[in-house]
């Protein structure tokens, strides 16, 4: 798998995963070399507030968090910039796992795209910080296409780029 890790961000800093053994295998390599990951079950987000109490939980946002899609960018950039959410003096970069996406994108698939787009600019600005923010996104269905996010198109990962790698269930 290191063809994979090598290719992780090389379209953007969002990737999409079918099989739940790709995902998880790349979460652990992550997390190996010393990436704080974060892990969050969108399939459970029944409504976009559901997403923002998670989120702000798992990224320590401050208490004032407004829970809106304006909010939600205004804390990433401050977790962009390391302001909470991860130390980038001890991390090496920060990911966001997102399991059950599709099923959040039916539920609400405007919400379901901002978040991503959210994250896929404040990724950007964190780079000019020399900080990597990444966003792990899995979907049970393989056919799951997201509109371009950040100015950038969301892609499979490279060793599911193929239709035919995801021809099999999410293991």
């Amino acid at each position: 798998m290191v063809v994979t890790r090598a290719y992780l961000v090389q379209n953007g800093f969002i990737s999409l995963f079918f099989q739940k053994s790709v995902l998880e295998d790349t979460a652990e390599w992550l997390a190996l070399h010393g990436y704080r990951v974060i892990s969050l079950d969108a399939a459970e987000w029944e409504e976009l507030e559901q997403m923002h109490v998670d989120i702000a939980s798992a990224l320590e946002f401050p208490a004032y968090y407004g829970g809106s899609l304006d909010a939600l960018n205004d804390c990433l950039s401050e977790v962009a910039v390391g302001s909470y959410g991860w130390s980038v003096a001890a991390d090496t970069g920060l990911v966001l796992v997102l399991r059950g996406y599709a099923e959040f994108s039916v539920v609400d698939p405007v919400g379901a795209h901002r978040l991503l787009d959210v994250f896929a600019r404040q990724a950007s600005y964190a780079a000019l910080f020399g900080h990597r923010l990444m966003c792990l996104v899995h979907s049970s269905d393989p056919k799951l296409s997201v509109p371009p996010v950040g100015g950038t198109t969301v892609m499979w990962n490279y060793l599911e780029a193929a239709d035919s790698a995801r021809q099999t269930r999410g293991l």
